[in-house]
């Protein structure tokens, strides 16, 4: 597992392509040249692995355009110390930029493949979150309820109410709602019982799937 001036000039470049394409987020650009997103992926896909694209890994699933991340990420205005839960560990890339802004992660992953090589591999790159957990990101984490900041990595054919009764007062939920295509959206908690909703356009994603494998 190597990382070399190589990839972090590759870095650097993929920052600035994604701040080309809009991110403003000073933190989440440095994040953003931090992550190591090769050793994330496939060796045989390592030439890919700074293209602003979304590509395979296990179980089917994806590890996520920068782009997307980033602008998830910005949307959630994370300050160092939030308490984040992540529905969808996946590769555990975004895991590592919410981690390198100094927020305080929990996350959810439904397939057991990934989330066994993810729940060690993290770890081995200094990437420790609060808590890794195999289950239903459906249901979200009530035992660890309310979290400043929940953001969904996979497309929700309809908004899990669980996760907006999980968020803070103030607090931001960003998920990507639709069944083939999905609008990005963010809601945030005005109080007990009002949330405000923005959308913020067109993404594709895997489907968020209930019930774990």
């Amino acid at each position: 597992m190597k990382d070399t001036l190589r990839h972090k000039g590759k870095r650097n470049r993929l920052a600035e392509t994604v701040a080309g394409k809009g991110i403003k987020d000073k933190k989440v650009l440095d994040a953003i040249r931090k992550v190591p997103r090769h050793l994330f992926m496939d060796s045989s896909f390592e030439d890919h692995a700074y293209q602003d694209k979304a590509f395979p890994i296990a179980a089917g699933q994806t590890i996520s355009q920068p782009f997307t991340v980033a602008f998830q990420t910005e949307l959630l205005e994370v300050s160092p110390g939030d308490k984040i839960l992540e529905i969808g560990t996946g590769s555990g890339y975004q895991t590592a930029v919410l981690l390198e802004m100094k927020a305080r992660v929990y996350t959810i992953e439904r397939q057991l493949e990934l989330f066994k090589i993810t729940n060690l591999f993290l770890p081995k790159l200094g990437y420790r979150p609060k808590r890794m957990i195999f289950g239903d990101g459906y249901k979200g984490l009530k035992e660890e309820a309310p979290f400043d900041g929940i953001i969904v990595t996979a497309g929700a054919p309809e908004l899990p109410k669980a996760l907006l009764a999980q968020l803070k007062v103030g607090g931001k939920l960003v998920i990507p709602v639709g069944e083939i295509i999905q609008t990005m959206t963010m809601y945030t908690r005005k109080s007990a019982k009002e949330f405000e909703k923005k959308e913020f356009g067109e993404f594709r994603f895997v489907p968020l799937l209930e019930d774990k494998n």
